[in-house]
């Protein structure tokens, strides 16, 4: 594994990872219904920490390796779409556009699955929690779309 490109990886994610920084949950999350089997607040900067070091490592694999290009495209696709989520969720409080990001990111995270294993079967593999994590927040997502019909999103003003 090329360390650089990994530690190139890591830092992509730390800049897509930093929206949490900038838009915590908060208060307006906090009072939200949310369903019995929401994991616990502790579970997401621990999930998100070991996803980020597993999709950094599947992207120095498959940059050094010959005819990575498309398992690229697609591991910045999810980092462009993953950047999304948590302005539109949290900071805008645009629960629906943020559930239609969600399914594009959760079809960009699929895509970069099937190239990178393609390219390198550990590379692959390393994209499956990130799925899987995935598919728990998109059902997560939508169960408090239902759970919470009022919701209004903000109107920030114009400038």
């Amino acid at each position: 594994m090329d360390w650089t490109l990994f530690f190139i990886f890591l830092i992509t994610c730390g800049a897509a990872g930093a929206g949490g920084a900038l838009f915590p949950p908060g208060d307006w999350y906090a009072r939200l219904t949310k369903p019995d089997w929401t994991p616990p607040d502790w579970a997401f900067p621990v999930a998100w920490s070991a996803i980020y070091l597993l999709i950094s490592f599947a992207g120095a694999r498959a940059g050094a390796t010959q005819g990575g290009g498309l398992a690229l495209a697609f591991w910045a696709m999810q980092a462009g779409f993953s950047t999304l989520w948590t302005p539109l969720f949290f900071g805008l409080r645009r629960m629906r556009a943020a559930l239609f990001v969600l399914c594009i990111l959760w079809l960009a995270v699929l895509g970069a699955l099937i190239a990178h294993f393609r390219v390198d079967f550990w590379a692959g593999l390393a994209f499956l929690p990130y799925l899987g994590w995935l598919s728990l927040a998109g059902a997560l997502n939508l169960a408090v779309i239902r759970l919470n019909p009022r919701e209004a999103a903000l109107h920030p003003h114009r400038m």
